[in-house]
């Protein structure tokens, strides 16, 4: 058991390494082509740049808070904060979808004012900047996913850099449909569709990040699944009872259970056998197992 926890505590140390390099290469991109873009928009007056440019602001900081919460992920354990800090990767994460929100509301709020007051674009600077910007999010969406794609933390970066793709593909469709008809409130309808289209992974998201920290189980983890298969793979087990299960982060599950042993079952050898199930089948390496010895036979052998 030793041999195995050690091997999978360095390979979680490695994969957090990883996404940990991962997030800040594509803040370093992000924040560097937010400033291009910005300046493009104003330049251009196009709602559409604008817009992505205040994708990618978010992005960027989003980024800088992930890379601050794999930094405090890795802080040990101490006396007040018994499990560590590595559940700032899902209030990380729980921040990226509220931010998601906030800029899909505000780009209904300008492009609600660009339709009562039209202004003029050149679609030159605006096809340009957009088209740069979709090969840089290509590639940084790319770079992101790569690996460890399901960890919250990347998963929320990851949904933002989508954001922002999708949002340089109506910058650039908006700019030819006003070059060749002069029709400037696509600009802005192209602009909420983009942010409609992100919306629902933004609720995902968020969802997903504020169910683990209401402390939610698994997705296809249940008590009841928990407990129908410890009953039939250890013979030793009576009845499993007061079975809790939750994430304290992405990829780790920890567990609580009461069992009550069989007659003459051993108690050392039950508690080991239930631990080493609980990782093999649900990769629940943290796992408290009591005994409940209200339920326990009185010919079950204490050692």
């Amino acid at each position: 058991m030793n041999d195995h926890d050690g091997q999978s505590h360095a390979g979680h140390s490695h994969g957090s390494n990883a996404n940990e390099s991962k997030v800040l290469i594509a803040f370093v991109i992000t924040f560097s082509f937010m400033v291009v873009e910005a300046v493009g928009g104003a330049i251009s007056g196009s709602l559409a740049l604008i817009a992505d440019a205040g994708h990618m602001l978010t992005d960027a900081m989003s980024l800088a808070l992930a890379y601050g919460a794999f930094r405090l992920g890795r802080k040990p354990a101490d006396i007040k904060r018994t499990f560590g800090y590595g559940r700032f990767e899902v209030i990380a994460g729980f921040l990226n979808a509220l931010t998601l929100f906030i800029i899909f509301f505000w780009i209904v709020y300008e492009a609600v004012k660009r339709f009562t007051e039209p202004k003029e674009i050149l679609t030159g600077p605006m096809f340009i900047v957009a088209s740069i910007g979709l090969v840089v999010n290509i590639a940084v969406y790319w770079y992101l996913t790569r690996g460890d794609s399901e960890h919250v933390n990347i998963k929320g970066a990851a949904l933002h850099v989508m954001g922002d793709l999708l949002g340089s593909i109506g910058a650039i469709a908006a700019s030819i449909a006003i070059y060749f008809t002069g029709w400037t409130p696509i600009d802005p309808l192209l602009s909420v569709f983009v942010s409609l289209l992100i919306l629902n992974s933004a609720w995902r998201l968020l969802k997903n990040s504020l169910h683990i920290l209401l402390e939610g189980a698994p997705s296809g983890l249940s008590a009841s699944i928990i407990e129908t298969h410890i009953l039939e793979t250890i013979p030793t087990v009576a009845k499993v009872k007061h079975v809790h299960i939750w994430s304290l982060t992405s990829g780790s599950t920890l567990a609580t259970m009461h069992i009550a042993l069989k007659p003459a079952a051993d108690p050392r050898s039950t508690v080991k056998s239930v631990e080493q199930e609980l990782d093999k089948k649900f990769g629940i390496q943290h796992a408290t197992i009591a005994i409940d010895w209200d339920d326990v036979d009185s010919q079950c052998a204490v050692q």
